[in-house]
């Protein structure tokens, strides 16, 4: 005997009336059923036939090959729940209920493919467009009445189709970089569709980032230029460059620097906060530009890389014979090769107290012996200072002296880690990129968009210094100019996994605000003459108007 059964769930969504036995009485299987129950005995010696399977969705036809012929000649449909038998309706009210179900499944479908913006594309076993929707006609300029019903290989390069890897290798991908056309870059994701364990179709989702990868090359060229441009300004007065290195257009930098160059009208101590890696040491020299002379010596010392027994006389110099091993002829210390110019102490939350009160004693005094000296030296310098630790907290802990704090933090200054800032790590990557291209010869002329978009997902624990050594390990281990993703240290890579966009913004809205900048920058140097500021940027002016309308620039 054969049989047709109906899993509950599927008969509640498509509501079809449930002939009940009594819920007393539910059977572990249907033939259990079939044998306990009278009416179908009767039914059984009327000579009607019963057919059972199994409907796993409502948008699947029945799977079975002989389904259809045993359909025909069957009467009713058996419902099960939870593998037991409950019920059954006739053929007739099935096939109506089920039908009308279709029609509203179709009719939503339709509905989804005409009202989604994103661009779809579905193609049968035979590589047929199957469906289209808007968002694939205004990426391909192709016509929903044009492609469909045809093959798609009528349309695009067969060797360029992602779609066709889903239909004949039954493989999946997900956001990759594709050029379907050489004028569209898009992300495509796709996927075979399968029935029965077989494939049947493919269908791709494409997200267009033409602009953005347009957007990518220019900022390219422009940082390109800008590179050629800095070299230039090295042969003018040091003041000038006092900021060049710290590269960004953030909000956070801007205040930042905007506060350095208060500090700097000063003669005061200056106290730089940052975690390491931020380039403290770089605002260190921009105060030392502004308010030293040019020539003016700028000495650095780590405090964490001098071993504890060597500090002293790397600080304060030592006569000959000072000790064992000293240099037969003595040796001038830090503090002395300061001398009317700036005395940086990096990671100054690492001296040892015994030689903080010597600092103390030469910020206060002025002078200082060297280690084994009898001749008092006197010192004209200016002090900037940086850590990355709360040197509040190591007073109350015991470990750096109160009044060495407050001569040192009379203004402070606290540079913003990389991931406060994301609107810079373009910039920055686009320049470490062409500076580590000229020096390894490596020719790069862009930044892949599956790169950028994990640059700007990163957290950038090693700020500004762990960006850099990146963007190295990408140019050297280029091959034909070409960055690659796989390329990127494993703990960047990752982030591509978690945060799609920063501070709520897509990458899409973000590289508008850098495009925004770079215009208002641009015209702001030439006093707003658009002409001029098409030619400098590359762009024709009919380009340049629209993207000016395009951002709100008027």
């Amino acid at each position: 005997m054969s049989l047709l059964l109906l899993n509950y769930s599927e008969a509640l969504l498509t509501n079809f009336l449930i002939y009940k036995k009594s819920p007393t009485h539910l059977l572990p299987n249907y033939q259990s059923f079939i044998e306990d129950n009278q009416k179908w005995k009767r039914l059984q010696k009327r000579g009607e036939k019963i057919i059972v399977t199994e409907i796993p969705c409502l948008f699947c036809p029945l799977t079975d090959q002989n389904i259809g012929q045993a359909f025909e000649q069957t009467n009713y449909v058996l419902i099960c729940k939870d593998e037991q038998v409950i019920g059954y309706l006739e053929k007739e009210h099935y096939l109506k209920v089920f039908y009308q179900q279709a029609r509203k499944a179709l009719a939503f479908y339709q509905t989804l493919l005409d009202t989604t913006q994103e661009s779809w594309t579905m193609i049968d076993e035979h590589a047929h467009v199957v469906g289209w929707t808007k968002g694939a006609e205004k990426i391909f300029s192709i016509s929903k009445d044009d492609i469909l019903g045809k093959p798609i290989s009528q349309f695009f390069n067969q060797n360029e189709l992602e779609i066709l890897n889903a239909l004949q290798q039954g493989e999946s991908v997900t956001e990759k970089l594709h050029r379907a056309r050489r004028d569209r870059t898009v992300l495509i994701s796709s996927s075979p569709v399968r029935l029965d364990e077989k494939i049947i179709g493919g269908v791709v989702t494409e997200t267009d980032i033409s602009n953005e990868v347009r957007l990518n090359e220019e900022l390219f060229s422009t940082h390109e230029k800008l590179f050629h441009l800095e070299n230039k300004i090295e042969s003018r007065n040091h003041r000038d460059r006092a900021f060049l290195p710290l590269r960004g257009n953030s909000q956070l930098l801007k205040d930042t620097i905007e506060m350095t160059k208060k500090a700097s009208q000063t003669a005061a101590n200056i106290l730089i906060y940052g975690e390491s890696g931020v380039g403290k040491e770089l605002f260190a020299k921009a105060i030392h530009y502004l308010r030293e002379e040019e020539g003016a010596p700028f000495i650095p010392i780590n405090c964490g890389a001098i071993a504890h027994n060597l500090f002293e006389s790397e600080i304060f110099g030592y006569e000959r014979g000072a000790f064992s091993g000293a240099d037969s002829r003595g040796k001038a210390g830090k503090a002395e090769l300061a001398q009317d110019g700036t005395l940086f102490l990096d990671e100054v939350g690492e001296l040892p107290l015994d030689l903080q009160v010597k600092l103390l004693r030469v910020l206060q005094e002025k002078k200082f012996f060297r280690v084994g000296g009898t001749k008092e030296i006197k010192v004209n310098f200016r002090l900037v200072a940086a850590t990355n630790k709360d040197l509040k907290q190591l007073v109350e802990d015991g470990t750096f002296r109160e009044d060495l704090y407050y001569r040192l933090n009379v203004f402070q200054i606290e540079v913003p880690p990389l991931r406060d800032r994301p609107d810079d790590i373009l910039e920055l990557a686009h320049y470490f990129v062409y500076e580590y291209s000229s020096k390894y010869n490596k020719h790069i002329q862009s930044i892949p968009h599956e790169i950028i978009q994990c640059l700007i997902s990163h957290d950038w624990k090693g700020n500004v210094r762990e960006l850099k050594n990146s963007i190295e390990r990408l140019v050297v281990l280029s091959e034909e100019g070409t960055l690659s993703f796989n390329d990127l240290p494993p703990e960047v890579k990752r982030s591509n996994i978690s945060k799609p966009s920063v501070n709520g913004q897509s990458l899409a809205d973000q590289l508008e605000v850098y495009e925004k900048e770079i215009i208002l920058n641009t015209l702001e140097k030439v006093n707003h003459q658009k002409s001029e500021c098409a030619k400098r940027l590359g762009i024709s002016r009919a380009t340049l108007y629209n993207r000016m309308n395009r951002l709100g620039i008027h």
